[in-house]
């Protein structure tokens, strides 16, 4: 038996590491993971040279919750990917989406089980990424906006929503340096010291002012992480709705109308990287 899952990534409007409360929007950028049964064994293989840790505690906690022995049943697991790693777009919450929904599907049908449901699915996709140590939240509000698309707005610490909605459909702008950055790189205890602003920021995001709590939340975050908030300026000066620090970095992303497109990156050409243009996802995490 063989499926196929895509699951997008996801842009910030509010980091959950200051707080505990964040939101996220999905992105065009995806990982499609290729799962196929086999008689015994876990192989898994990703084209863009990750770590294969996630990937297979992901395997392993289905397998582990529908009582499944890996010496009798296998699963050959491929993923491929348009999302950047390491670059605060989600790529880990989209790749434990995709390898849970996958391997879930594939094992009920071929054992006649019941499938996991939604939130099954996340919160499981969730454990694995902190067993894997892939995140510092636990990302709920990142794997939510990936796994259903939309705007999520999220209290991270009870995995729960506050809001969950389909966003304006708008070109997305993603500048990314050509250097990369690690959750586990960050000092969570230095962005908490900004949690008063991020509240503010916050404020905005339970309003519906998501782009007003995206400019605010990356000029905070640039500040406190060290990168440089002009990328963020310079896209707004030349057209953009919003524009911030995406996670805990590298990329920054700009929401933009179509006819400023070109503006903005132009201007994001003076920084040293690549401009990668995309749109909101508002399907989320699929079978193909």
């Amino acid at each position: 038996m063989k499926k196929t899952v895509r699951s997008p990534g996801s842009a910030t409007i509010i980091n959950a590491i200051a707080t505990g409360f964040g939101s996220a929007f999905g992105i065009g950028l995806d990982i499609v993971c290729e799962a196929k049964s086999t008689s015994n064994s876990i192989t898994c293989s990703n084209d863009v040279g990750a770590d294969n840790t996630l990937m297979e505690l992901c395997v392993k906690k289905v397998f582990d919750h529908y009582n499944i022995n890996d010496e009798e049943f296998g699963i050959d697991l491929k993923t491929k990917s348009t999302l950047p790693m390491a670059s605060g777009l989600s790529s880990s919450s989209a790749s434990s989406n995709a390898i849970v929904k996958v391997i879930s599907a594939i094992v009920s049908e071929e054992f006649d089980l019941k499938p996991l449901d939604d939130l099954e699915i996340i919160n499981m996709a969730i454990d694995a990424s902190l067993d894997a140590g892939v995140t510092i939240t636990g990302s709920f509000d990142d794997a939510t906006a990936s796994y259903f698309g939309g705007v999520v707005v999220t209290d991270n610490k009870n995995r729960e929503f506050i809001i969950r909605e389909k966003m304006s459909e708008s070109p997305i702008l993603v500048y990314m340096p050509n250097f990369y950055s690690k959750s586990g790189d960050s000092n969570p205890e230095r962005m908490k010291l900004l949690a008063p602003l991020v509240e503010t920021a916050f404020g905005f995001a339970k309003q519906k002012d998501y782009f007003k709590a995206l400019n605010l939340n990356g000029l905070i975050y640039s500040a406190t992480l060290g990168f440089n908030s002009s990328i963020a300026i310079d896209a707004l000066e030349a057209g953009a709705i919003a524009s911030g620090l995406s996670g805990t970095g590298s990329s920054f992303v700009a929401v933009v109308r179509q006819d400023s497109i070109d503006d903005v990156k132009s201007t994001w050409e003076k920084y040293d990287g690549r401009v990668i243009e995309t749109f909101v996802d508002n399907d989320g995490c699929q079978l193909l």
